[in-house]
């Protein structure tokens, strides 16, 4: 019998504790897919499996608007930014990604990333350490904003890759970390908000076509433009994820630091293994812990009772290393996705369903993309790696190698 619902302790404190662990140890404590508790004071439901992916992303539901706590809009999403929305406002703002992220549109994206890392690499000096995270945070930010057509000085780029990696490393805590991010929205926000206003007055020419010239003269479902700060929010949408791909780049050299006998693989030129690399990458290490919904109506799921206005967790950390899923799910093993489909609700490192219309991040076909571009790259260059802390907690959220994962180019 499911425990009644004022006998349901706060786990708030034990998320913070124990981070990515925290819905999985939950749900392995009861001994079920699907537990209750409370979170932030409010009734949740956790879940977990393709089943429950197919039925969280089901907008008949659960709701997204309301659901995203404030300091996480503060931070990694922006106000009133596109995650925020549901069903046809939802939709049509969405397309706006949708229409740009296409597949000649990547392409290009990867070929200035690629020619961003070569140039990078090129003024690394040999013999002295660099920190792999920062460096491929900033080969994206000059490769993003060129793409979008935000307007980005050589000087500046440290800088703003440096706010695009507190926009993320901030949205799962309250401390310092948190404030940082605060402190980097608004100043991005600013920024490009000016940039808008002065593209909207003639004052500054963008190319036709581009992301930001297609943002700053979109019009929503009635016939209204975006005020300029909101349209910074969502040109940020567009940057702040590009940028985040260096999480996983610095997974992927920490997995070839473990398993160096993945590097010849990686090298032979075979792209299908170099996506399934990526896509192993991505479901082996952890990035977003889990996503959360209200229920618009009374729901049950799995003889579970979900009241209208609960909380509905989806464990992506935990679906991703499901066993029934993922045959010995802790084992880095890139050819299980070799010749498979992956189902829309089987890896969910950054949520399930269609990108097209549901909540699934859009730019999932651009993280994939660019981390093939750069895992293929970075197994091609002769460096070495000196003694370093490449723990990877599971509390912090978003994790990371403590280093930052430290190399020296021979």
């Amino acid at each position: 019998m499911p425990p009644r619902p004022g006998l349901l302790v706060d786990n708030t404190l034990r998320l913070a504790a124990e981070g990515y662990g925290w819905l999985p140890n939950l749900r392995r404590r009861e001994g079920t897919q699907t537990v209750q508790t409370r979170l932030l004071g409010q009734r949740a439901v956790g879940l977990c499996g393709p089943d429950a992916a197919r039925f969280f992303y089901d907008e008949a539901h659960i709701r997204r608007h309301g659901a995203i706590p404030g300091p996480v809009q503060d931070t990694l999403f922006g106000r009133r930014a596109v995650h925020t929305l549901d069903g046809a406002d939802h939709r049509h703002r969405k397309a706006i990604f949708t229409s740009l992220l296409t597949p000649d549109a990547i392409t290009t994206l990867q070929r200035y990333a690629g020619t961003a890392w070569n140039e990078t690499v090129d003024r690394w000096p040999s013999w002295q350490p660099v920190v792999l995270f920062d460096e491929v945070s900033r080969v994206l930010t000059r490769a993003v904003c060129q793409w979008v057509g935000v307007p980005l000085a050589e000087p500046d780029v440290a800088t703003v890759a440096a706010d695009m990696v507190a926009l993320v490393d901030g949205f799962g805590t309250l401390g310092p970390r948190h404030w940082r991010a605060r402190q980097a929205r608004g100043r991005r926000e600013r920024w490009l908000a000016g940039l808008v206003e002065q593209v909207r007055q003639g004052r500054r020419a963008v190319d036709a076509g581009s992301a930001f010239d297609v943002i700053a003269r979109y019009r929503d479902a009635d016939g209204e433009p975006l005020d300029p700060r909101l349209a910074a929010v969502e040109i940020l949408n567009l940057v702040r994820p590009t940028v985040a791909v260096c999480w996983f780049v610095s997974f992927a050299a920490h997995a070839l630091h473990r398993w160096p006998e993945l590097r010849a693989r990686l090298r032979s030129g075979s792209a299908d293994y170099v996506t399934a690399f990526g896509h192993e990458v991505r479901r082996f290490y952890p990035f977003a812990p889990f996503v959360a919904g209200h229920a618009v109506r009374d729901l049950a799921w799995q003889d579970v009772p979900i009241p209208a206005g609960s909380m509905v967790l989806l464990d992506l950390y935990g679906q991703n290393h499901l066993p029934e899923l993922w045959p010995d799910p802790y084992v880095f093993d890139p050819e299980r996705f070799l010749g498979r489909e992956i189902g829309a609700f089987e890896l969910v490192p950054q949520g399930g369903g269609d990108p097209r219309t549901g909540h699934r991040c859009p730019g999932e076909t651009t993280t994939v993309a660019l981390l093939a571009t750069l895992t293929a790259r970075l197994a091609d260059l002769d460096y070495q790696v000196p003694e370093q802390d490449l723990g990877i907690s599971l509390r912090r959220v978003p994790t990371r190698p403590r280093s930052g994962f430290v190399l020296v180019r021979g």
